[in-house]
């Protein structure tokens, strides 16, 4: 029988790469119901046969290039565990950045009106919900699959947000709001990092926009402006080398104090503008 210690050396050994060892940690603590701390506290537990071949399964798969957030259903955002599933994209850290600037334009004791398009597991909705309980919260998604888990996320982490399934602002109806995000799909439809890693696994629809990467953010800069109110807010992640671009479309649109702020790698990240009042 082989030990938890032996299992992650084995693991590693064969995923190899920079995050080999935590990511067969987490594969691992996947298998067992347990968590990283305590396979650190016992490495010398031996799992039964059956764990084992489950861990060597996982293993397999994430060789295979399977995303490990699919694999285990988890990924943490902002301090929150959210599930998550093939029918959504996997939150990345530099999206926090996103979350930063908004809550920045929600004032901690304001009811504000706050909108995020395009949610998928929810991510972005429910972690400027937990920062602002005072906000009205509304996520939006054309995707019902990507709905119902991010329902159940906001369900079983007890996060009072508003769901509605629609296409971009057309979902938003009639309503307006303070502030309006989103992390649209942004790239190239034939960029040939969509076939290779993780990417291959994940959503589509929630990753590439047109041959410029540019169409989601077209059609929300050009909705997004009506159902703002006075001086509210846009902000839109995109493309590292996509910023000036989409300056000049909020821009065209009658967004004042636009502006792109840079992520933790001094990349352009999040876009943002104001309405006019």
């Amino acid at each position: 029988m082989s030990t938890v210690r032996q299992l992650l050396a084995d693991g590693a050994a064969a995923l190899a790469g920079e995050d080999a060892r935590f990511e067969a940690e987490l594969l691992l603590a996947q298998v067992l119901g347990r968590t990283r701390a305590w396979l650190f506290a016992w490495p010398e537990f031996e799992p039964d046969e059956d764990r084992c071949a489950a861990y060597a399964q996982l293993v397999g798969a994430r060789r295979a290039g399977q995303p490990v957030a699919y694999l285990t259903g988890r990924r943490e955002f902002w301090s929150l565990d959210l599930a998550v599933s093939p029918d959504v994209l996997i939150p990345r850290a530099e999206t926090e950045l996103l979350v930063e600037l908004a809550l920045a334009k929600i004032a901690p004791e304001d009811a504000a009106a706050v909108a995020d398009l395009g949610t998928g597991s929810g991510a972005i909705a429910l972690a400027l919900a937990r920062e602002r309980p005072r906000a009205r919260v509304l996520a939006t998604d054309a995707s019902a699959q990507a709905l119902a888990v991010a329902r159940a996320n906001a369900q079983r982490l007890g996060i009072d947000v508003e769901f509605a399934q629609g296409d971009w602002c057309a979902a938003l109806g009639e309503r307006r709001f303070d502030v309006i995000v989103s992390n649209p799909p942004y790239i190239e439809a034939a960029d040939p990092h969509l076939a290779r890693g993780d990417l291959r696994f994940e959503p589509a629809a929630a990753l590439a926009s047109g041959a410029d990467g540019l169409d989601a953010i077209r059609t929300i800069a050009a909705g997004a402006r009506e159902r703002l109110r006075g001086g509210g807010w846009l902000l839109l992640e995109h493309g590292y080398d996509q910023g000036s671009r989409v300056r000049d479309l909020l821009s065209a649109h009658g967004y004042v104090a636009v502006s792109t702020q840079r992520d933790v790698e001094d990349r352009e990240r999040v876009t943002l503008g104001q309405s006019g009042t």
